[in-house]
């Protein structure tokens, strides 16, 4: 294990209750999938249609490219450092406490975020439905049923996963059943997904819309978290995590082609529930029924997935000492899991009622982006630098991958939105407060776990 920092404390990790490891990669995979929500394509389907033109298609591929190289970042460091808190733990081992932190907080930006958008879409798809009811009731009633899910355990997460992953491959079944049939005896034109619509031309579009589409891939990176509750960690989750990434890949890539064949157009009854106009056209009523039913148990399931994540991302910050180790750093004895954390993260989530879908999406991607882009620095620094691994082959694996990783993601970090980088610089800023009053103004040194098990 490399050598935290000299400017770094460490500080002895507790006796108290710990994670149970009880996830293989099944499980981990099945984590992962559900994270990410496989008809998560349809969460920003809209958006991204209208800001690359009608080449959502041609968005995931390029954001799958940027992610292969990332997910592959994450792997290798999730094998060095086997434990709960990700991106923070990874460059805080690698670089020292103080980037770690902030690496950890740009984290927490997309976790605390991820939930808030499933329990957003779950409000505007179910209040299509159900227009009598208000999309907060629905929003209420979601935060409270997977508040008490993550509280009971992980083994509850796990079973809560295999079956909303069930339901969304029925439904994949048949939407790719109706929207094939929808197309016979039509003329189509095959690389319409790939050269768009005419209504937003150029790459610089197209990586505006892959920028966005970077929060579809969450769920690699949120396999890492479980780290500390994994069977055999350095083997299973860097496996489990490349075998994510790409099957989401496919799937995002597979889901939007037919869908931009089935409906050729961005001309929306509702920008934020597009995937209905495309349900609508491929099946009618029913599909769009059942997409609802599909859609809001696989928002639900990644709220489950995504809850727990940042939780743990807490509960290591907490136990650090970064964050106030009586309120974060501590496992429930009955059940143990962060219930405080979890307890935070759901009061955050309220926000839901009230934020845009356009902005909320735009921040998720900002803070994977930010981290992404450490881990990517985090495989040099350990590998090459701390390590000394600098052969032939190490120099592609220790250098050049990683760095390839890091350029992608800084060139998509560019394409997202103004706003977006308001509200993440603020958010940074507060980070930095943090910090420096956890290290009472930078005059000591930061709080590191031991982790030396």
């Amino acid at each position: 294990m490399s050598q935290a920092a000299p400017a770094d404390a460490v500080v002895a990790a507790d006796s108290g209750p710990k994670l149970k490891r009880v996830l293989g990669v099944p499980s981990l995979v099945l984590f992962g999938l559900v994270y990410m929500v496989p008809l998560t394509v349809f969460t920003t389907y809209g958006i991204v249609t209208q800001i690359s033109g009608g080449r959502v298609a041609a968005s995931y591929l390029v954001t799958l490219v940027v992610m292969l190289f990332t997910a592959r970042s994450y792997a290798r460091m999730s094998a060095a450092f086997p434990y709960a808190g990700s991106a923070y733990v990874y460059t805080q081992r690698s670089f020292g406490g103080a980037v770690g932190f902030l690496a950890g907080w740009s984290l927490m930006l997309d976790y605390l975020f991820l939930p808030m958008i499933n329990y957003l879409v779950i409000g505007i798809y179910l209040e299509a439905a159900f227009p009598a009811v208000p999309a907060w009731v629905f929003i209420l009633a979601s935060i409270l049923i997977v508040t008490v899910l993550n509280v009971v355990g992980i083994v509850s997460v796990a079973r809560a996963n295999v079956v909303i992953i069930g339901v969304q491959a029925v439904f994949i079944l048949a939407f790719i059943g109706f929207g094939v049939a929808s197309l016979n005896g039509q003329a189509v034109d095959p690389l319409a997904p790939f050269v768009g619509d005419g209504t937003a031309d150029g790459p610089g579009a197209l990586f505006a819309g892959a920028a966005v589409l970077c929060l579809s891939f969450l769920g690699f990176d949120s396999v890492s978290t479980m780290a500390e509750e994994a069977k055999d960690a350095k083997r299973t989750v860097p496996r489990a995590i490349m075998i994510v990434t790409i099957a989401a890949g496919v799937i995002f890539v597979g889901l939007s082609y037919l869908s931009q064949l089935v409906f050729p157009s961005n001309a929306f009854s509702d920008v934020d529930s597009a995937a209905l106009d495309v349900m609508r056209t491929a099946g009618g009523e029913f599909l769009a029924v059942f997409f609802t039913a599909a859609y809001v148990a696989g928002a639900a399931g990644s709220a489950l997935a995504s809850q727990a994540s940042v939780s743990r991302i807490l509960y290591a910050m907490g136990r650090d000492g970064v964050l106030p180790t009586r309120f974060f750093g501590r496992l429930s004895a009955r059940f143990k899991t962060p219930v405080i954390a979890i307890l935070c993260v759901s009061v955050v989530s309220l926000a839901a009622i009230w934020i845009d879908l356009g902005l909320l999406a735009g921040m998720i991607s900002f803070g994977a982006l930010v981290a992404f882009s450490v881990v990517n620095l985090s495989v040099f620094k350990h590998y090459f630098v701390d390590l000394g691994e600098r052969s032939g082959g190490a120099v592609l694996r220790n250098v050049v991958l990683p760095f390839v990783g890091f350029g992608l993601t800084v060139w998509l970090w560019t394409s997202l939105a103004p706003e977006t980088f308001i509200v993440g610089f603020i958010w940074l800023a507060v980070g930095v407060i943090v910090l420096a009053i956890a290290t009472r103004g930078f005059r000591r040194p930061t709080p590191m776990l031991d982790l030396k098990e």
